[in-house]
């Protein structure tokens, strides 16, 4: 009797089995509709964050700075958005901390109108972004660095979404602005300019991170742990392509689009995603050197685990959590 006491609790602690935890009801943000969200969208679609006894809520809010306010107020158990509003919610003296990177890439091209051949041709124009504080105005800057045109000799403007962005540059309401690919490739059959393409011109780039109060890290590790290993899960299935139709169909149920268009934007995000979901720590560095010239700091080494604590990332690879999905042994 007592041997079989033993043999139902670790049934029930097992992650393997989808009734193997009680409950835990969870509320993640993301910042936009987009491919960046593909992990928690097929993690939800195909029933893993309920293997690991979460049931969760996957919200949209639009932009990094909105989603801090939410995660701070603690409307959220969890956010991804790119480094800029945590590292700057850190220095502020908020209380919250990257756990994980599941993007390290930003996945966007410089797009000019046609008559905009080179870099130097950019001073003095109107370039759009989403919104000031988020990636899209990191990734500008980014892109003006890579290509020697100074922050000062053009206009960045707010502009909203990258559809209403892509709409003013056909407008020609703007100069220029960052398109992910999928818009991106649109514009280059266009005819418009393809002036640089960030992934090529920055290797790094920390563009999707988890983040979490400290709190909720220090007092609900153990769920915590369960949300990373379903995240970690989900974004195992897409790199492996195990499951890659019932993935697609994911993808055109969110974005709206046929099987083809879903086909094209897996595959331009598949490889890019991270696994294990750590984060770029140069792509860190990168950002946190442009904040500190925004904010007209001089550049100094500012420990890297004040903004970033993977313990439990670490916890997972030590226990043999990602290998093993890697052999399959995690799998139904």
């Amino acid at each position: 009797m007592h041997l079989f006491a033993i043999a139902l609790a670790f049934a029930l602690l097992s992650p393997t089995g989808s009734t193997a935890f009680a409950q835990l009801r969870h509320i993640h943000s993301g910042a936009g509709v987009s491919p960046t969200q593909l992990p928690f969208w097929t993690a939800k679609e195909l029933g893993i964050f309920d293997k690991y006894g979460l049931s969760v809520e996957l919200v949209v809010i639009s932009s990094g700075p909105r989603g801090m306010q939410a995660l701070l107020g603690g409307s959220l158990q969890s956010a991804n958005m790119a480094a800029m509003s945590p590292i700057r919610s850190v220095l502020g003296g908020g209380e919250v901390v990257i756990v994980s990177g599941y993007l390290n890439k930003s996945l966007f091209k410089l797009v000019a109108q046609k008559e905009i051949r080179k870099a130097a041709d950019l001073r003095g124009k109107k370039i759009g972004l989403a919104n000031f504080g988020g990636s899209t105005e990191f990734g500008v800057l980014m892109a003006l660095k890579e290509l020697h045109v100074p922050r000062e000799s053009v206009q960045l403007v707010a502009a909203g979404g990258s559809n209403a962005r892509f709409a003013a540059i056909e407008a020609k309401g703007l100069d220029a602005t960052i398109l992910p690919y999928a818009e991106a490739l649109v514009a280059e059959k266009k005819g418009f300019s393809i002036l640089a393409d960030l992934a090529e011109a920055v290797p790094e780039f920390p563009d999707r991170l988890i983040t979490v109060r400290r709190a909720f890290a220090d007092k609900e590790r153990p769920h915590l742990k369960r949300f990373l290993q379903a995240t970690g899960e989900a974004i195992h299935e897409i790199k492996s392509e195990r499951q890659k139709e019932k993935i697609l169909a994911v993808l055109a149920k969110h974005l709206r689009i046929d099987r083809k268009s879903a086909e094209d934007n897996y595959n331009m995000y598949r490889n890019a995603f991270s696994f294990p979901p750590r984060v770029g720590r140069k792509g860190l560095a990168t950002v946190l050197e442009l904040i500190q010239q925004e904010t007209g700091k001089a550049n100094t080494s500012v420990d890297a685990n004040r903004f970033v604590d993977e313990s439990v990332i670490d916890e997972l690879e030590k226990e043999g959590f990602f290998k093993a999905l890697d052999k399959g042994t995690l799998r139904k």
